[in-house]
């Protein structure tokens, strides 16, 4: 399964860098000004997605975050299929911030040196709560460092991913384990 969860991984890597020539110039994906890397670190649950074959099925979905020695980050990402109580699948990764000028547009790989952008479009100033997205707009996450958040924050958010042009639509909410 962790093979199958790599290759998905990796198949999410081509199609973001392929699929900047479809994206709509109406999406605003302008990302937050400031990230402090050190703050950002630590687990994410995922709030909401687009659907992706990489994470189909997928519920429980969090991402950790470490630095690793040679200064890159460490990602983990794990998720169970199927159900809560499925297989847990997990893949091992890599983000880099290639311009310290903007930090919050990271690049992430998951096999080699194929990196898709994973831009911070929103941050809480407390780093309870982000939204992610990329230089396409077929692309996007809500992300949280619990379980699950409040219900008016999360249509506040997306009314601010509306506003951006994002199809709020087509999220889709992940199921997660209550802590």
């Amino acid at each position: 399964m962790k093979t199958k969860f790599l290759l998905l991984t990796t198949g999410f890597l081509f199609v973001i860098s392929f699929s900047c020539k479809t994206q709509n110039a109406m999406t605003d994906k302008t990302v937050v000004k400031q990230l402090d890397i050190e703050k950002y670190l630590g687990t994410w649950y995922e709030i909401a997605r687009y659907d992706h074959t990489f994470e189909r099925d997928l519920v429980g979905v969090t991402a950790t975050y470490s630095m690793r020695s040679d200064g890159k980050i460490k990602v983990v990402n794990r998720g169970y299929k199927g159900s809560l109580n499925g297989k847990l699948s997990e893949a091992i990764g890599k983000a880099k911030i290639p311009d310290p000028k903007e930090p919050a547009k990271l690049k992430v790989s998951f096999f080699l040196f194929f990196y898709g952008d994973y831009f911070v479009l929103e941050l809480d100033k407390d780093y309870q709560w982000a939204v992610i997205g990329s230089s396409s707009d077929k692309y996007l996450w809500i992300l949280s460092r619990t379980p699950q958040i409040d219900e008016t924050l999360y249509n506040r958010l997306l009314d601010n991913l509306k506003k951006r042009g994002y199809d709020v639509s087509k999220l889709i909410k992940v199921p997660q384990k209550p802590v």
